[in-house]
């Protein structure tokens, strides 16, 4: 088994989450006692946070990076970053390291793909929904990629790092989302990309019937265990 490297603490939120989740999905696989053997480097989400405020990207690949090499020397075979908004960085992190970086836009734009949507809502950070890496990742494989009005990015937004990354969910706060994605599929959204590692934590499937979720920290999971336990 492959030793997975997990650099998290981009929220505490997720990053429990994606422990949870790579344990519960490796032992179902293996049964028994099994477990993924995990190398987790928490960092400061106050630095991160504050970086995301001021726009200090170079501050942020620098602290990541250093931290990402840490992990590497810890013996991980392979990386992860829990969270979407620091993928910004994420050339700078893949630079810094000599062991394969798992993208969680490339991953969660391949499920996209393989379900044959050609247009999908996408919610996220300001950082994630802004012009960028989102929508160009996946209009390589011919993925269109629409955001929410203005308005509705920042309540979005601000509802991540006021409510989700602190660990809580509302049931008001769900009922603007639903709102919101009424909205995008009103505009032809043929799906649903949950762009943060903490927003399946608000919506699931039952909350959005008949419309697919592609949830990034489970996509994010999926391809982690594939890559640890393969031959």
């Amino acid at each position: 088994m492959k030793t997975i490297g997990l650099l998290g603490g981009l929220s505490s939120v997720a990053t429990a989450e994606y422990y949870r989740l790579l344990n519960e999905r490796v032992n179902a696989r293996l049964g028994g006692h099994q477990a993924p053997e995990i190398v987790l480097r928490s960092v400061n989400f106050g630095v991160f946070e504050r970086c995301i405020r001021t726009a200090a990207w170079d501050e942020a690949a620098a602290y990541l990076s250093e931290r990402a090499r840490q992990v590497e020397r810890a013996g991980a075979d392979f990386l992860l970053l829990a969270a979407n908004t620091p993928h910004r960085v994420a050339p700078q992190i893949e630079a810094a390291v000599g062991i394969p970086f798992v993208h969680i836009v490339d991953v969660t734009a391949d499920a996209a793909r393989a379900a044959g949507t050609t247009k999908l809502g996408l919610l996220g950070t300001a950082p994630v929904m802004a012009p960028g890496f989102y929508a160009e990742r996946f209009a390589v494989g011919g993925v269109e990629v629409m955001v929410p009005e203005p308005a509705d990015r920042d309540l979005v937004h601000a509802s991540i790092f006021g409510e989700l990354t602190r660990g809580v969910v509302a049931d008001a706060t769900r009922t603007e989302y639903l709102r919101i994605v009424d909205g995008l599929v009103a505009r032809g959204a043929q799906g649903l990309v949950l762009g943060c590692t903490e927003l399946g934590l608000l919506l699931g499937p039952d909350d959005v019937p008949g419309l697919p979720l592609f949830d990034t920290t489970s996509l994010h999971v999926d391809r982690a265990v594939e890559l640890a336990l393969a031959d």
